[in-house]
C-alpha cells in the first residue's frame, strides 16, 4: 500500500507512486533524496518515474545515459522551468510570456563576458578586489585571528563578488552598506530551498520583506552611484532600458537573481574547499609548496603590500590547488539536472533501451549519484586532495565497469542548463585559497566534524551544518 509500483504504458518506466495525495514520495526524497534513490536503482534499474509533489520525475542513473539527455535538447528543454522557477524566486515577470520578445536570448548572449579575453578582465578586478580585502585582513591580524570560517568565506566572496561585478559604494561606509546587504542576502538565502519548492513566500516569515529590500537597493538610482562596476552588469542594465514593459522594480529584480546566481553557491563552495584543506595537513602542504613555487618562479613577493598577479595560464597551471578544489566540490555537490518534455516521444538511449515520455513529464540526471560511485572513485567518501592528478598532470579520465566516461564530474551542471559563469567562479575560488595561503598561517582552532546540510539537495552546493573556528595569522 506504501509502494506503488507498475508499468503505466508499454515502454514507460515503473512508477514509484507512493500514498499520500499530491506528496507522494515528497517526503522521504527530501529527508535523504541519495539514498532514496540509490534503494530505488537496487529495487528496479537504472531508469524508474517518482512521484514528487505532484511531478513525475523519471531518474536516469547509468551515468554512459547522461549524453542521450543532454544531447535530446529540442525535446528535453530546460530553460522555461528555470525561468518560471527564478521568476518567483527573485519577483520578476517571467521572460516566456511572450511580453519580451529575444530578451532570454539577449540576457543569454551577455555571458560572453564571462568567457576568453573579457573573463581574464573580470579575473582580474576579482583578484584585486580580493587582495584589497585580504590587506585589510593582514592589518588586523598582528598576531592569531580567530573567526568562525564559514562567515569569513561569506564575508571575503561576497564583498569581493560585489564590488566586482557591481561596483564600490563611494560613501565613507561602503564597507557597511555591503555588509548590510550581504546580513539581508543571507536571510533571504535561508530561505531559498522553500522558494524553490513552490512554498509561497507568505508563509516564511519575513523572507518576503527581505526580498524587496535587497531589490531596492538595485533600483537605477542607486546602482548609479556604484563606481566600477563590471561589463557584464552594464550589458545588462542596457538591454532592460530597451524593454518599456520591464518595470524599475523588475530590473532591479533581476540584478538581485544575478547577485544571487554569482555567490549562492560560490560561498559555500569556497567553505567547502579551505574546510578540507586544514582538515588534511598533507593537502594543504602540497597546495601551500605549489603556490610559493609559482610566486617565486615569477619573481613576485608576499605580504600585505605586494600585488600579486595571475595570469589564466598560471591559475590553470596549478594542479594541486584545482584538484583540492575539484575534490571538494565534488563531495558537496547535489545539483540536480532537470528536463522537461515538451512533447510525447521516446527517448532512445544506449543499448537499444527506449523511455517512453508524456509531455510535461520531467527527466532528471542526479550527478551526485555519480560523484560517489565506488566503481567511479576509490573510496568516495574519503577526501582525496590528488584525485585529479595523475603523473603530475591534470587527470580527465574516469572508468566505470572498465569504460570511459564522459562525464565525471558535474557541479555546474550539464549541456544547455551549464552554469554560465563557471570559469569565473573557478577562478574566484582559486584566487581566495591562494591568497589566503600565502598571505597567512592558517589552521583550525576545534577539532569537530562538518557535516553536509541535506536541505539544499539537488539544488547546488550544499551547505555545511554548523560553522567551525579557525585562526589565522600572517606567515613569516
Amino acid at each position: 500500500f506504501s509502494l506503488s509500483v507498475f508499468n503505466r504504458k508499454t515502454g514507460e518506466p515503473p512508477l514509484i507512486n507512493g500514498w499520500i495525495p499530491y506528496l507522494g514520495k515528497a517526503l522521504i526524497f527530501r529527508k535523504d533524496a541519495f539514498k532514496f534513490l540509490l534503494d530505488q536503482q537496487k529495487k528496479l534499474g537504472d531508469i524508474f518515474t517518482v512521484h514528487i509533489a505532484g511531478r513525475y520525475i523519471t531518474f536516469i542513473m547509468d551515468p554512459f545515459q547522461y549524453v542521450y539527455v543532454i544531447r535530446n535538447s529540442k525535446q528535453l528543454e530546460f530553460h522555461e522551468f528555470a525561468d518560471k522557477m527564478a521568476s518567483k524566486t527573485f519577483d520578476y515577470p517571467a521572460l516566456s510570456k511572450g511580453k519580451f520578445p529575444d530578451l532570454k536570448e539577449n540576457l543569454h548572449r551577455i555571458y560572453q563576458y564571462l568567457q576568453g579575453k573579457p573573463l581574464d578582465i573580470i579575473s582580474d578586478h576579482m583578484m584585486k578586489n580580493l587582495q584589497d580585502i585580504f590587506e585589510w585582513k593582514c592589518s588586523q591580524a598582528t598576531d592569531w585571528e580567530t573567526e568562525k570560517m564559514y562567515k569569513f568565506c561569506c564575508s571575503v566572496m561576497f564583498e569581493a563578488s560585489f564590488v566586482t561585478l557591481y561596483g564600490r559604494v563611494p560613501a565613507a561606509d561602503g564597507h557597511k552598506v555591503i555588509s548590510e546587504i550581504r546580513d539581508k542576502f543571507i536571510k533571504f538565502d535561508a530561505s531559498f530551498p522553500y522558494l524553490a519548492a513552490n512554498i509561497p513566500i507568505e508563509l516564511l516569515g519575513a523572507t518576503k520583506k527581505v526580498r524587496k529590500e535587497l531589490i531596492h537597493h538595485f533600483l537605477l538610482q542607486n546602482m548609479t552611484k556604484w563606481l566600477g562596476g563590471s561589463k557584464v552588469v552594464q550589458a545588462r542594465q542596457d538591454i532592460f532600458e530597451k524593454y518599456e514593459l520591464l518595470g524599475d522594480y523588475d530590473k532591479a529584480a533581476h540584478h538581485f537573481a544575478f547577485l544571487w546566481a554569482s555567490v549562492g553557491n560560490t560561498i559555500p563552495a569556497t567553505f567547502w574547499a579551505m574546510y578540507y584543506l586544514l582538515r588534511h595537513p598533507e593537502a594543504l602542504a602540497a597546495v601551500r609548496d605549489e603556490i610559493d613555487h609559482l610566486l617565486q618562479s615569477t619573481g613576485q613577493k608576499r605580504g600585505p603590500t605586494y600585488n600579486i598577479h595571475l595570469t589564466r595560464e598560471q591559475l590553470d597551471n596549478l594542479v594541486y590547488l584545482e584538484s583540492a578544489l575539484n575534490e571538494s566540490l565534488r563531495m558537496c555537490s547535489s545539483s540536480m539536472n532537470i528536463r522537461i518534455s515538451q512533447e510525447d516521444f521516446v527517448l532512445k538511449l544506449e543499448g537499444n533501451q527506449e523511455v517512453g515520455l508524456r509531455k510535461g513529464d520531467w527527466i532528471a540526471l542526479y550527478p551526485q549519484i555519480l560523484h560517489m560511485d565506488p566503481e567511479v572513485y576509490e573510496d568516495p567518501k574519503e577526501y582525496k586532495f590528488d584525485r585529479y592528478i595523475e603523473n603530475g598532470k591534470k587527470k580527465t579520465t574516469f572508468y566505470k565497469a572498465g569504460r570511459k566516461l564522459k562525464y565525471f564530474l558535474m557541479p555546474f551542471g550539464s549541456g544547455i542548463s551549464m552554469c554560465p559563469g563557471r570559469f569565473l567562479a573557478m577562478n574566484e575560488m582559486k584566487m581566495f585559497l591562494f591568497l589566503l595561503l600565502a598571505h597567512f598561517d592558517v589552521e583550525l582552532v576545534e577539532n569537530k566534524a562538518v557535516r553536509l546540510d541535506n536541505s539544499r539537495m539537488g539544488l547546488g552546493i550544499l551547505l555545511p551544518d554548523v560553522d567551525i573556528t579557525f585562526r589565522y595569522k600572517l606567515r613569516s
